[in-house]
């Protein structure tokens, strides 16, 4: 039986004072029975709630949260159910380097452990299932641990690589009368330390870059969670070297600056450009299966790599590995090229070849796209991103037109921001839901896009009761074609024949005008107008396109087959 606490100090204070002392102003999560000292504090709390309807959508909210703010997102989560549907969420913040710190309410101390039995949502030990997946797990077993464990979970999470964190705070500890036990939390100091890289590596790079005849750079996500844009930019143009991105890398480095080679990288011709460097500096990125064009990419030249997560350095290839920051790594790299006064090999040459360089690569691809036939594909994804304002910020679910906007979308000004970390399905609207969230938070009002196919919709279909709540700016795009297309496209392509993929489905529409949003169908030609009427509506709104869209050819299949 729970006790009457109303107007006490209660040990959830203690918990969300110390988000307030460590610089969180708005969480994301749902309540449940052992977490219910959390949500009874959020009654005497400045921060502000955003209250999901599934605990994994709460963990993509979290994501979206943290992205638009550059602050870690905190999660409240409940016990055993519920903090195991967060799992899959988690999982991608950790693949992306997204800063989420999760909170999960535990049973009462006396049950850690394996001690006294038959809790509600008991688990024999819940953080063995979040060790894989978060940086670092703490359980708080007394009152006064929990500033000090949150504090330590938040530096972690901040540190490089940034990722999720855990702390477990038993029901009864949140529950428990504070005042006389800890004093109102007012001060904590969470710094996290940067993650310097080693001088003489550092020097050795710019040893091999300052030599190349033909240097090209490959940044992935790494680089915009450092904040290295202007450092990667810098030393770019310093060495006149071309820049292709990573899908994850795509906010890196100006889709449309003259040494931008955009991120076609499952195209052959992109593969053999880096390929064909001389020395290849590859920042922030662990070249993975996507980013390596399916283990197909084999370096020829010098290769250097520069990576926060030390399990990622050279993992993939064998060259020069630069454990660090991004940002500090590349600001070192310039740093001692321009203070060594290092004679830049051909540099000058290069200035009027790069970009003819790259005109040809992205002629190339262009030329491959032509020879199929994807005119009504190619068109959307034109309009679209014609018709989406510079500065907005965009969602992106596993589905085929999220597969043609990590090569074809210029990001401009706003975040892009895809499930292509770990490759769940349902990442979209709720990660742009807590991206609404976290800009509100700042007094900003602009509208975000969230793009979903319909089998992905349904994973967070339950948000649109949050959204309706809430009233937030989203405008979620959804590409209705019947089932799980992209799984549809592979099997067709790999059997003859497509199994379970074929999907009953809601009529869209009429389900998001029951929750009170506006709705509506477009075709694919009005799309992309639908899509800029609802981004400059304020309030939340849904449109959706009957349609089914084609895949370029994935190019890595000649290589695999050679």
């Amino acid at each position: 039986m729970m006790t009457d606490t109303s107007g006490t100090r209660i040990g959830g204070d203690v918990a969300l004072e110390s988000l307030w002392a460590l610089g969180a102003r708005s969480v994301v999560g749902l309540p449940g029975q052992h977490a219910l000292g959390l949500f009874d504090a959020l009654r005497r709390s400045p921060l502000r709630y955003l209250s999901a309807r599934v605990e994994n959508n709460a963990g993509f909210m979290a994501d979206g949260l943290s992205r638009v703010t550059g602050n870690v997102a905190p999660l409240l989560l409940s016990t055993g159910p519920g903090a195991l549907t967060s799992l899959a969420a988690l999982q991608e913040a950790k693949a992306s380097s997204i800063p989420v710190l999760a909170i999960s309410a535990q049973i009462p101390v006396a049950g850690l452990g394996g001690g006294r039995h038959g809790y509600l949502h008991e688990l024999p030990d819940q953080s063995a299932s979040f060790r894989g997946i978060v940086k670092s797990v703490f359980t708080v077993r007394t009152m006064a641990q929990i500033p000090s464990a949150l504090a330590e979970a938040w530096r972690t999470a901040l540190e490089a690589p940034a990722g999720p964190t855990l702390v477990e705070i038993p029901q009864d500890v949140l529950l428990a009368e504070a005042d006389g036990v800890v004093p109102p939390v007012e001060q904590i100091a969470a710094v996290p330390q940067p993650l310097i890289p080693r001088p003489e590596v550092v020097e050795a790079a710019a040893r091999l870059l300052a030599g190349a005849s033909n240097p090209v750079i490959f940044a992935g996500g790494g680089v915009a969670r450092a904040g290295g844009q202007n450092e990667l930019r810098e030393l770019a143009e310093l060495l006149q070297a071309p820049v292709v991105t990573t899908f994850g890398g795509k906010n890196a480095f100006p889709w449309e600056h003259e040494l931008s080679a955009q991120s076609w990288i499952e195209d052959i011709a992109v593969t053999e450009f880096l390929e064909a460097a001389d020395v290849l500096l590859v920042v922030g990125s662990g070249l993975g299966e996507v980013s390596s064009n399916y283990h197909t990419f084999a370096p020829k030249g010098r290769f250097i790599q520069i990576e926060a997560d030390l399990g990622k350095v050279n993992s993939n290839h064998a060259g020069l590995g630069v454990h660090g920051d991004a940002k500090l790594a590349l600001a070192g790299i310039t740093e001692h090229l321009r203070a060594s006064n290092a004679v830049i090999v051909g540099v000058n040459q290069r200035r009027a070849s790069t970009r003819a360089r790259i005109d040809e690569l992205l002629a190339t691809v262009t030329a491959r796209l032509d020879a199929q036939p994807l005119e009504n594909e190619r068109t959307f994804v034109e309009q679209l991103r014609a018709s989406v304002p510079a500065d907005t910020n965009t969602f992106w679910d596993m589905t085929i037109l999220a597969y043609w906007a990590w090569s074809a979308w210029n990001p401009l000004d706003g975040e892009f921001a895809t499930a292509q970390g770990a490759g769940g399905l349902g990442y979209g609207l709720p990660a742009a839901m807590g991206a609404a969230f976290g800009l509100e938070e700042s007094g900003d009002s602009s509208g975000v896009l969230a793009v979903s196919g319909d089998g992905g919709s349904l994973y967070g279909i339950a948000e649109l009761a949050t959204l309706a709540q809430h009233q937030l700016n989203v405008t979620w795009l959804i590409i209705d074609d019947g089932g799980y297309g992209i799984l549809r496209e592979y099997m067709e392509g790999a059997f003859g024949h497509a199994t379970a993929t074929e999907l009953s489905r809601p009529d869209f529409v009429a389900l998001a005008n029951a929750f009170g949003i506006t709705a509506e169908a477009a075709s694919l030609v009005d799309a992309p107008a639908a899509v800029a009427r609802a981004l400059a509506t304020p309030g939340p709104s849904v449109v959706v396109v009957p349609t089914v869209l084609g895949l370029f050819a994935p190019t890595h299949l000649d290589r695999l087959s050679s």
